[in-house]
């Protein structure tokens, strides 16, 4: 069954200095129950604007959304069921917690505004604090306990309500990366012993891909992608989900009599298959760890090693092809010095157009929004 549904959901905001902004243009997508969902991409992508409106926090501009089966917005019928009414269980980036009210207190309010009787409400907030590591400090209150267990007591207090869908807006992001880690396992694990549907807002791909059973990647506005982590990584569409999804590897190519050159050199051509319906100037794309890095004698694109870097798990490789410097990862065993010569060959490539430069000024526009 799905849980949530967006048929046509498009935003649009006027703003003084930068105009008309279509924040979300189009949304078509689908949650399925017990699915982590993921709704990845920068700043000014769309992806809060987005929750927010299945939140019920915002309105919607056109389209309509489905919760569970129930219509909860619809524009066209002018149809709009408030927040509090959709049975939704929220967490924020800011924690969000109640400073005069103790931990019991704060994960009890939803219960309370929603008239549970106290024996009820005593129960629900005891099993709550259980799965979120809070027992024994129902007396405490949020200044004394760490950002950890703020947000721990953020979870509680959603959880309680024992929603079918919860909605996570960067909660992890006021976190240290040490806890972030542990908390993403945590959200996982209250999943699964209740059983909600998670949609998680968030701009970082590590935590996305780690914590997802699909994710949505968005920019300016627009759905660019919806898969797997895997898919999205091993198979991504265009070069801006390539880009955003792990480190990418690209380099400008020139199409010329039938072989493929490095910009900035028409000498040396690359051992690369041409795909069908490229043009004649495109963009090769791979990972830095998926490109082979031989000896003087080995095949591939003859080069020099710019610069060596070791990293604990790898070393990464500078070397100039053409007019433009490319970053390779090895193995620690494949080594090579600076100034040493080397030969490059990229393995299954991705073809993508050349760079839309109006693209990339829109975006930072939309970061300003």
């Amino acid at each position: 069954m799905d849980q949530v549904i967006l048929r046509h959901v498009t935003k649009r905001f006027t703003t003084k200095t930068l105009g008309d902004i279509v924040a979300v243009d189009d949304f078509n997508l689908s949650v399925h129950e017990g699915e982590c969902f993921s709704f990845l991409g920068p700043s000014g992508c769309g992806k809060s604007t987005t929750l927010r409106m299945i939140a019920g926090f915002e309105d919607l501009s056109e389209g309509e959304i489905e919760l569970c089966g129930r219509p909860v917005s619809i524009k066209e019928k002018n149809l709009y069921v408030p927040p509090e009414e959709r049975g939704l269980g929220m967490v924020f980036q800011s924690f969000a917690v109640w400073p005069h009210m103790n931990v019991f207190d704060n994960v009890a309010f939803p219960l309370q505004i929603q008239k549970v009787n106290k024996t009820e409400i005593a129960q629900r907030v005891k099993e709550a604090m259980k799965h979120t590591s809070l027992t024994g400090l129902e007396e405490v209150f949020p200044s004394d306990l760490s950002g950890g267990q703020q947000q721990r007591i953020a979870l509680a207090r959603a959880i309680v309500t024992q929603p079918k869908v919860m909605l996570l807006d960067e909660p992890l992001s006021n976190l240290d990366p040490k806890l972030r880690e542990t908390m993403r396992f945590e959200i996982k694990e209250l999943q699964r012993k209740f059983n909600f549907t998670i949609i998680f807002v968030t701009h970082d791909q590590s935590e996305a891909m780690a914590i997802s059973d699909r994710m949505m990647v968005c920019d300016m506005g627009k759905i660019m992608q919806i898969d797997t982590p895997e898919n999205l990584y091993n198979r991504p569409n265009s070069r801006f989900v390539h880009s955003f999804l792990g480190e990418s590897t690209f380099l400008n190519v020139v199409l010329q009599d039938g072989k493929v050159y490095a910009e900035g050199d028409v000498e040396h051509p690359l051992d690369l298959e041409i795909p069908g319906d490229a043009d004649r100037r495109m963009v090769v794309a791979t990972r830095p760890n998926s490109i082979d890095l031989a000896g003087p004698d080995g095949e591939g694109y003859p080069t020099k090693i710019k610069k060596r870097i070791f990293l604990t798990d790898r070393t990464e490789y500078l070397v100039p092809i053409g007019s433009q410097t490319l970053k390779i990862q090895v193995p620690h065993r494949i080594s090579f010095a600076e100034g040493d010569a080397c030969k490059v060959r990229f393995v299954s490539p991705m073809w993508y157009p050349a760079e839309d430069e109006a693209a990339e000024k829109e975006r930072q526009r939309r970061q300003l929004v």
